[in-house]
């Protein structure tokens, strides 16, 4: 039968130290990686991989997304960090995990090829308990899957003929314990933003009520643009006097945006700043400065809400345009349809061009928003 090839997401793992723990309790350990194995199959079947095979410590999995596959990595390391809490450092088993994007060679239920070599170069250098991903992994992934990633630089991979660039990815930090499904909320079907309580700079603890109470405003004014999804006051002001990360408060609340401020008086004169967020990558989207008169707080308040409002509004709507531009597709199907596409289309001729347009049509048809493949 003739080989095929596809492209797939491919993980490898083994156990850092395998033959140092069978050499001090060949029966034992044995016995703990088939436990391991039994606890992290079902993992493996939630996220859709599929077990190619097992080689001793190790074991060769394909995913068909590679946002399923990372997010797998990490439970794995997750199930294990809990099993070795209570067992002694040099007794530990520690997965090493590398994740690549790839071209395989399918022979029967076996994959082959550089996609599946450059997933067990990636897991070679993983040190124990970690996680490494390529370039074009990593791609796929970002802005997806709640993880930090470290740029481990181009990395030169045995019998790999390129420098790879590579990821280590971990968990946020913002917490030593690995975060798990129930400490993050996923994001609503439209963008989302938490007000955060500005900060008081004045050194005047009477004057937080005008900070909480223009937050409140905000909050209000922004609850009225009916497309955006807008966090109750209650659960943005558990924050309040805390030094937050701002992508930490995003995967907390399920916020895509984050606004935070700070408010500072001098006499009977204030100057309001804000600044939005986005929280996915941190980066900074606007900010301003407002300034006005405490004489009529009521009327200050209004006007700086309603100004904020009105210069967020088209922020965010240009934030959403540039992420629904750049929007890759997690569906590896679509993603190779599309390749097939452009390895077709040019030269333009007409065959070629029709045949281009009827790959791109399958895979719209399974991912409606491939960016790529709509334009």
């Amino acid at each position: 039968m003739a080989s095929t090839r596809r492209l797939a997401a491919i993980l490898a793992a083994d156990i850092a130290g395998y033959s140092r723990l069978m050499g001090l309790d060949e029966a034992g350990t044995v016995q703990a990686l088939r436990e391991h194995r039994a606890a992290a199959d079902p993992i493996i079947g939630e996220r859709g991989g599929r077990i190619v095979k097992t080689t001793g410590d190790g074991v060769l999995i394909e995913f068909g997304s590679v946002v399923g596959a990372v997010e797998c990595a990490l439970a794995l390391q997750y199930l294990a960090a809990e099993r070795n809490a209570a067992v002694p450092s040099d007794r530990r088993m520690e997965w090493r995990i590398g994740v690549h994007l790839g071209d395989v060679l399918i022979e029967g239920e076996d994959i082959l090829g550089d996609g599946v070599n450059i997933a067990a170069r990636l897991e070679g250098i993983a040190e124990p308990g970690g996680i490494c991903v390529s370039e074009d992994a990593f791609r796929q992934v970002r802005g997806k899957v709640e993880a930090e990633f470290a740029d481990l630089g181009e990395q030169s991979l045995k019998n790999i003929a390129r420098p790879l660039r590579v990821y280590r990815v971990g968990w946020a930090p913002a917490s030593s314990q690995p975060i798990s499904a129930s400490a993050t909320l996923p994001l609503p079907d439209k963008p989302s933003i938490a007000v955060l309580p500005f900060a008081n700079m004045s050194g005047d603890p009477e004057q937080e009520y005008f900070a909480d109470g223009m937050v409140e405003e905000i909050i209000t004014a922004l609850s009225r643009i009916r497309w955006l999804f807008v966090i109750a006051r209650n659960s943005s002001f558990t924050y309040k006097g805390q030094a937050v990360d701002v992508k930490q408060v995003g995967r907390e609340l399920g916020v895509r945006y984050v606004l935070e401020g700070s408010v500072r008086k001098a006499g009977t004169q204030v100057r309001i700043t804000g600044q939005l967020i986005d929280a996915l990558s941190g980066m900074h989207l606007w900010a301003d400065r407002f300034d006005g008169s405490l004489e009529d707080i009521f009327e200050l308040q209004d006007r700086v809400a309603v100004s904020v409002a009105g210069v967020i509004e088209p922020a965010l709507q240009a934030a959403e345009m540039r992420r629904s531009a750049a929007r890759p597709t997690t569906n590896l199907t679509a993603y190779d349809l599309y390749l097939r596409a452009l390895s077709i289309y040019f030269p333009i001729m007409k065959e070629g061009v029709l045949k281009a347009l009827g790959l791109l049509e399958q895979a719209i048809a399974i991912d409606h928003h491939y960016r790529s493949a709509l334009s």
